[in-house]
């Protein structure tokens, strides 16, 4: 079988010659045909793959791009309607690595419109649905990319993470997601949505591949002037060392289940339950967890000034989205009007919304009171988790507080400025506050739907993150998971 088989396996099939990349090929493009209809992971699947011959890990392993990454030749809309012809005369330099790698490109999947958005429900080709559960969603914005590891149809894909854009989608599709140290992988190429929190990140089925991709595509690139030079470590050597003595916190004020006491919410309580055994259980393990306090005022901090400071960069970082450079020229007799046309027809209420936010939050009496404090508070944020990193080796906390919702969630939405929402639902863009690397595993199902815990180390740790996840993961004992759905079989 090929669905479920992780690069490790896969590779042994192809150096054993138990199969060929043209055979893992053809399984995958099938797969993701066959899913599509009701899944729509995929904005454009190749059916012509180009193959190269490479000694590498990935050479011949079939993988998924998000849409946002960009591909010469290759349609690259951002799940939007602005660009939605729009095909690129440039390669990302995470996508030329990982040609050059001999990984072989299935397909580039639906997002959130221009990586904007937490549910994977607007991008311009329709919603991607969750593979446990297809009335339910699977997060965004890298929906798509998560949906096509959760199914089976690729072993690892790319995403993007500017809030918490892969690590969600990995808890609520029961998959892992890693976002690495800021700058530890190149953004050229990838559209910028808030250039100080965005990050490359990527999907697998366990930690192991996660090393063993990141290995491959980190490293410094001169195109990209905020990249770290590369550390010379490979993570997958590592892995395996000892965590004995390696010291966890977790925070109260958001773990702490007399907090939501009143909620009657027993999905949020049964995750509190779970991740509490885990922690538990990691104890046995040989780490040492502690609970801490933060002052909750900072943590329900953490949402609006996330708010503040994607949308005004957003702003900025899409301005050329006028339908003149890019995009169906609107209709009008001046530059503004032809501007305004494209944009009003080219964008969804959503992202006009976010526009609109952004450019208020930029206008010159609105910058102090609103995105440099914004600043000062993500500043605070910061200071107060780098304390704290300089006692302990890292960070573990449940990834959201329940499961994948419902789109029609009527029945289950949580109240916008309630502990839950403001903080156990947004802590995730503390790693893209500080540029923390930060990984996401399953760690258990509640109403036969995953949940994921959260690691988060100190910057340029990205070797100890991954290390301290490979042995959680041995804990959990879900590693290489994914939903058994369809009759089809390859």
């Amino acid at each position: 079988m090929y669905r479920g088989k992780s690069i490790e396996e896969l590779r042994k099939s192809l150096d054993s010659g138990e199969t060929t990349k043209e055979e893992l090929f053809d399984k995958a493009n099938r797969l993701a045909h066959y899913f599509q209809d009701d899944y729509n992971s995929f904005v454009t699947i190749i059916d012509k793959p180009k193959f190269k011959e490479r000694e590498s890990l990935i050479s011949g392993i079939p993988y998924a791009l998000k849409d946002n990454f960009s591909t010469s030749g290759i349609l690259t809309t951002g799940s939007s309607n602005i660009l939605k012809d729009y095909v690129p005369v440039y390669d990302a330099t995470v996508y030329k690595k990982l040609k050059n790698a001999g990984a072989t490109l299935v397909g580039k999947t639906v997002l959130d419109e221009l990586a904007m958005g937490g549910t994977g429900t607007t991008g311009h080709t329709g919603i991607v649905r969750n593979p446990w559960d297809k009335e339910r969603m699977i997060g965004g914005s890298s929906a798509g990319s998560a949906a096509a590891v959760a199914l089976g149809i690729v072993p690892f894909s790319i995403g993007s993470d500017t809030g918490d854009s892969v690590r969600k989608p990995a808890a609520l599709g029961g998959i892992v997601g890693f976002k690495p140290t800021y700058g530890r992988i190149s953004r050229y190429g990838l559209f910028a949505f808030a250039s100080s929190l965005d990050h490359v990140a990527l999907f697998s089925r366990n930690v192991k591949d996660a090393a063993i991709v990141t290995d491959i595509i980190k490293g410094y690139d001169r195109l990209d002037m905020v990249t770290l030079k590369d550390d010379g470590k490979k993570y997958t050597d590592t892995i395996e060392d000892d965590i004995k003595g390696k010291k966890l916190f977790y925070i109260k004020e958001i773990c702490d289940k007399e907090l939501y006491k009143d909620s009657g919410d027993e999905v949020l309580f049964e995750v509190l339950d779970k991740f509490k055994e885990l922690v538990e259980k990691c104890r046995q393990q040989g780490f040492i967890v502690e609970e801490v306090s933060i002052d909750k005022k900072l943590l329900a901090a953490i949402y609006p000034t996330y708010m503040c400071i994607s949308c005004a960069e957003a702003t900025s970082n899409n301005a050329n989205l006028t339908g003149i450079q890019f995009g169906p020229r609107g209709e009008g007799e001046s530059v503004e009007e032809i501007m305004f046309s494209s944009r009003t027809k080219g964008f969804s209420e959503l992202i006009k919304r976010r526009f609109i936010l952004g450019s208020y939050i930029l206008q010159k009496e609105n910058q102090e009171k609103l995105f440099l404090n914004a600043g000062r508070v993500r500043h605070m944020i910061v200071d107060k988790i780098t304390e704290l990193f300089k006692e302990y080796d890292g960070m573990i906390l449940p990834a959201s507080g329940g499961i994948a919702s419902k789109f029609d969630a009527s029945s289950e939405k949580v109240e916008k400025l309630s502990d839950r929402y403001l903080i156990l639902e947004n802590h995730l863009a503390i790693g893209n506050f500080g540029g923390f690397p930060s990984i996401t595993l399953p760690y258990g199902f509640v109403q036969d739907m995953p949940i994921g815990v959260n690691i988060t180390g100190r910057i340029k740790e990205d070797d100890l993150v991954l290390n301290m996840a490979n042995y959680v993961e041995k804990v959990t004992g879900y590693k290489d998971q994914y939903a058994k759905v369809g009759d089809i079989d390859v």
